[in-house]
Formats: structure tokens, C-alpha cells, sequence
């Protein structure tokens, strides 16, 4: 039995009219679990309109009333948090643990979003000239649309529609139409929590819906999330058409390991930071650079990698699920297949994995290549699956200069006990967020989440460097800002969980 997705138009859910369907499959069997009636241009056109309507009167609405929707609403996301980790188990193959985990996230930015009165606060200056004041104000812009991935069916549109609608704006949600369960649920939950009608739509379907949100100038600012090529796409229509766009596109996420550092806590952190959520992570470290003795790791890495095994959503043994669909599976396992051909060291393949029972489903091993380099196939491309590239390097600055030449810059990390080595990696590197001793460096909701280079198209392209940097020094315990857009998180003395 299928459930029929529904989207949620002027104050009403309906499952559309459109003819042209998408059926939603289970990725551990690709068995059909729902069903879309993708948006007709009609319907996208009407939840725009109702956006613009309610625009008018939500933009008026006191902030600290905005507040309470916002406050009403995590209260019920937290209610509902293990329902909410169930579908979105179901329908992204993720583990519970690893689904839960999406949730909170997302959660901790509706629980951001309770704070925007302090947010918005304008700045005033008198007497800037004999007798004349200044006054400035942070508004609403109007009409925002989110477009978001399938990796994250949770976290990321909670990053989106409760900031954007709390500073007084409408917004329209198109998510993923391959995990489209979750985003329902989420609306869901948010009108319950006292949304009025048009403040929030959701239209799910395809690129024509994309299209449509892209060129009405109605829509005055658009989110991203997703591959390179369609965050290019998104990032150029949508500013030529004068819209403000923030695009965060791929990555190919570095570790450096510095033979001083502490060898055990590198294997553990790099195991789950490659493989977990089967790779398909923007901030997953999927290349690992082993400075000069390091690389007599590079052994127990592979035994501790061949430990992990992907299983069901239920499964409390599974390290992690399997990719979203045949057509990742099927890149993913020709990119391992290319990197085979191309020459790298191949310690660990698992392209035949299966799961007992579960023949059909979008399985992969944990797969583990040594000796790459980046001529190949496997470092030059985005692999989003649970396979990870080891290379070596004689030195901390032939490290950075290999890092610093990769055409993404979204996340890194380096692994030492040498606070020199940490400061003058995170000083000298040209990536967005910086871990030290920490894989995945994903900052909370009340900092900036940044891209680099390949990995981010928008405002902060045109500006220039604006974000912060956060750096945390455990000893102390002391923290400082910096004018930067490097976002750091170090740990020197544990080992932190950031799924």
C-alpha cells in the first residue's frame, strides 16, 4: 500500500491534480511507498499568489507573536521526534539513530528561530550631522522559497522556512521528491502549531516547479541545497532574474591526520565520517591525507572500516543504510569500478554487498582506496556514497597546498596535538568550516554554515569575507570571535559526534 503525498496550497492539503506522478520507493528494496501528483504550474503559480497575500498581514504580525509560533512549534517537533526520525527512516534508509539525529538538528534551528526578536534589532546613531538622527531597520523581504535535497529531509528544511518565516517573511517549501514523507510531516506539525493560512506552502514535484519558483518575481529570495550543476543552474537563473540566491552546492571534504596525533581517535572519527549516512553527506569526509608517518595507520583504518556493516533502518547493529536510489548506486559503483581502472589501491570494495532478504535494495560496502591521486576520477568527483579516498603527503604545508587546490571548499578538518599545526591549518586554509580534531566541523544554528569556492554560489561570492569564526579552546574554555567566514570548532581532547 502507497501513501499519497500531498501538498499544502492556500491554507489546504491536497494531493493535486497534476497527471504526471512520481512513486516513491524504499531504498533498502526499491518497493513503491508513496506516490506524488507532481505540481502543475497552475498549483505552483496558486501557492505563490497565497504567499504574496499573506505577506501582507504576517509581515505586520509583532515579532514576539511570530516568537510563539515559532516556540509552539518546536515544543511539537520535539513531541513528535521519534514519528518524525520513523518516516523519515523509512524513506531515506537511514538508520533510526542516524534519522534522529537529522531531526535534532533541525530542531535546534526552530528552537534558534524563538530568539529572532533579539535578531532583528535595527541600529540608531544621533545627531550624525547638527540636529539630524539615523535610523536603521531589518524588514521582511517578502516572498522565499526553499529548494532542498534528499539527504537531509529534515534538518535542511528546518534550516530554511522557520528562520525565514519568523522574520516575518512567507515562504514556499519544494523538497526532494524522493523523500517527500518528512517535509509533509514537518508542515504539518507547523500548522498545527498556529501558522496562519499562506504563511507556509509545499509544492512538491520537479524541475518545472523549480522553474516556475525561479522566474515569478513574486519570489524575492531562494535557498539551496544540492549537486553542483543544479546549484549553478539555480544560483544563475535566479539572480538573473534579481532574486537574492544562496546556493550550497557540492564538496570534496579533506582530513588531514599529523603522525602526532592520537591514532585511535583518528581511525574511530574517520570511520564514521566516511561511511556514515552511506556517504551521501555534504560535510562527509570522503578524502583522508596522511602526513609523513602517519600513513602506518592507513592498515587499521581498513580493518576497522571492514567492521561496519550497513543494515536496515531498525537495525541497532548497522552502521548505515543504503544510498537513496538505483541511479546513485549505479554512479556510485561506476566511480569505484573507474577508480579500480585508474590505478588506486583498492583495500576494501564493497560494490557486491547485500542484505539478506533485501537483495534489490541500493547496498554498498564500506569501500576504501589507497594511493589515489588527483588525476583520478574518485578524487576529482563528488562520490556521495560510503567510500573513502586515502592519500599521502610528506608534509603539513604539501597538505595545505593540496587542500587549497581542490575546487570545493566546504568542509575540512586536521587531526594533531601540535597547536602550531592547528592554528596555521586553519590560519592558512581555504575552506569554508574547519574542524580541529573534530571530522565534520557543522556549527549550531547561531553561526554561520559556510562554503568556499565550488561549494557555495551566492551573497557572500559578491561580498567578500563576512561570516565568523568560532574557535573553542577546551583547556580554557574560553571562546572569541574574529572577522572571518571560517567557521572552526576544536576539540583537541575528545572526539565529538556531528551526525
Amino acid at each position: 500500500m502507497t501513501t499519497q503525498v500531498k501538498h499544502y496550497i492556500d491554507g489546504e492539503f491536497t494531493q493535486g491534480t497534476g497527471t504526471s506522478q512520481i512513486i516513491v520507493t524504499n531504498p533498502a528494496n526499491n518497493s513503491p511507498i508513496a506516490v506524488i501528483n507532481a505540481a502543475t504550474s497552475e498549483e505552483v503559480h496558486a501557492a505563490i499568489a497565497s504567499a504574496k497575500a499573506a505577506f501582507k498581514t504576517w509581515k505586520e504580525v509583532p515579532v514576539s507573536e511570530r516568537a510563539r509560533v515559532m516556540l509552539r512549534y518546536q515544543h511539537l517537533l520535539k513531541e513528535h521526534h521519534d514519528e518524525l526520525a520513523t518516516i523519515l527512516a523509512h524513506e531515506t534508509g537511514k538508520t533510526f539513530e542516524d534519522a534522529k539525529g537529522d531531526v535534532w538538528r533541525g530542531i535546534e534551528v526552530a528552537e534558534h528561530a524563538c530568539n529572532v526578536a533579539s535578531l532583528l534589532m535595527g541600529e540608531t546613531v544621533e545627531n550624525v550631522a547638527r540636529s539630524i538622527d539615523t535610523y536603521s531597520y531589518t524588514q521582511p523581504l517578502g516572498v522565499c522559497a526553499g529548494i532542498t535535497p534528499f539527504n537531509f529531509p529534515a534538518m535542511i528544511p528546518l534550516w530554511m522556512f522557520p528562520l525565514a518565516i519568523a522574520c516575518g517573511n512567507t515562504f514556499i517549501l519544494k523538497p526532494s521528491e524522493q523523500d517527500p514523507m518528512t517535509p509533509q510531516r514537518l508542515v504539518e506539525l507547523f500548522v498545527e502549531a498556529g501558522a496562519p493560512k499562506g504563511v507556509l506552502q509545499l509544492v512538491h514535484g520537479d524541475k518545472t516547479a523549480v522553474d516556475i519558483l525561479l522566474a515569478d518575481p513574486a519570489i524575492k529570495a531562494i535557498s539551496f541545497v544540492g549537486s553542483v550543476a543544479v546549484g549553478q543552474y539555480i544560483y544563475k537563473t535566479g539572480t538573473d532574474n534579481l532574486k537574492r540566491v544562496q546556493a550550497f552546492a557540492g564538496a570534496k571534504n579533506h582530513c588531514v591526520i599529523m603522525p602526532d596525533a592520537n591514532k585511535q581517535q583518528v581511525i574511530n572519527n574517520l570511520v564514521g565520517a566516511s561511511v556514515g549516512a552511506a556517504g551521501q553527506r555534504c560535510m562527509a569526509i570522503s578524502v583522508a591525507v596522511f602526513v609523513g608517518a602517519a600513513k602506518e595507520w592507513i592498515p587499521e583504518l581498513k580493518e576497522a572500516l571492514a567492521k561496519v556493516r550497513p543494515g536496515l533502518w531498525d537495525d541497532k547493529e548497522a552502521g548505515y543504510g543504503p544510498v537513496i536510489s538505483p541511479a546513485a548506486k549505479a554512479r556510485v559503483l561506476k566511480l569505484i569500478k573507474q577508480g579500480i581502472d585508474e590505478g588506486a589501491e583498492c583495500l576494501l570494495d564493497g560494490s557486491d554487498f547485500t542484505v539478506e532478504g533485501y537483495e534489490s535494495g541500493n547496498w554498498i560496502g564500506p569501500t576504501m582506496f589507497n594511493k589515489v591521486s588527483t588525476e583520478m576520477s574518485i578524487y576529482k568527483e563528488e562520490i556521495f556514497g560510503p567510500v573513502l579516498c586515502c592519500m599521502e603527503s610528506d608534509s603539513l604545508e604539501a597538505a595545505i597546498e593540496l587542500v587549497n587546490a581542490s575546487p570545493y571548499g566546504n568542509g575540512t578538518s586536521i587531526f594533531t596535538a601540535s597547536g602550531a599545526a592547528a592554528r596555521k591549518y586553519q590560519h592558512e586554509i581555504e575552506v569554508g568550516q574547519v574542524g580541529i580534531n573534530v571530522p565534520i566541523p557543522v556549527p549550531l544554528p547561531f553561526f554561520s554554515f559556510t562554503g568556499w569556492k565550488g561549494s557555495f554560489y551566492g551573497d557572500q561570492h559578491a561580498y567578500g569575507k563576512q561570516a565568523v569564526r568560532f574557535y573553542t579552546e577546551t583547556k580554557t574554555i574560553t571562546s572569541r570571535w574574529f572577522e572571518s567566514d571560517i567557521a572552526v570548532v576544536s576539540t583537541p581532547n575528545m572526539s565529538i559526534n556531528l551526525r
